[in-house]
């Protein structure tokens, strides 16, 4: 368990930084500049999601425990890999409305915009490796606080002093040697 939990929240910590939802929490930060709430949105959109994202891994890999589903699992993690590469863009169409208030506001948006999102998909691939929600909900979410948090309370200038071609490049790193080491667990 403490596994799943230190390997989630690394590889989301690392994966979300340049993400498009650090970029969200950056926009909305300087929108509503009411750090709290905003945090309190992150948190409460991504435990939902990441929980509901490592239950669907944890039952996936119940109904295939195949070997070929374990590899289609390590495969997943060195795309997450290459794909942690492709840089994430913010448009402004993205925005989100400012109607709702700060923690409403980002709650939504950031579960919306986490759907289909490479650390939603990671968190799925962690569930089906590691079979543990609990764990695996609780490190990919401080992965995202970790990530997000800092993003909020210091915005733009997080961005201009960290290189997020750097980070990337590390996170990508850290996604293709864990499917790595699934592979040669698996061979």
């Amino acid at each position: 368990m403490f596994e799943a939990f230190t390997t989630s929240t690394a590889l989301v910590a690392l994966a979300e930084i340049g993400d498009k939802t650090m970029l969200l929490a950056i926009v909305l930060a300087t929108r509503f500049r009411r750090p709290l709430p905003i945090i309190a949105g992150i948190f409460f959109a991504t435990i939902v999601n990441h929980a509901l994202a490592a239950w669907v891994g944890e039952l996936a890999a119940g109904f295939f425990e195949a070997h070929w589903f374990r590899i289609a699992v390590a495969v997943s993690f060195i795309v997450m890999g290459l794909w942690t590469l492709i840089p994430d863009k913010f448009d402004e169409d993205d925005s989100p409305v400012t109607r709702h208030g700060a923690f409403l506001t980002t709650l939504v948006a950031f579960f919306i915009v986490e759907m289909g999102d490479k650390t939603q998909l990671a968190t799925v691939a962690l569930g089906a490796q590691f079979q543990s929600v609990l764990a695996v909900a609780a490190g990919t979410t401080l992965g995202m606080m970790i990530a997000n948090v800092p993003a909020v309370l210091l915005g733009n200038a997080l961005v201009e002093r960290v290189s997020l071609k750097v980070v990337r490049w590390v996170a990508a790193g850290l996604f293709v040697a864990v499917g790595l080491w699934m592979l040669f667990e698996l061979l």
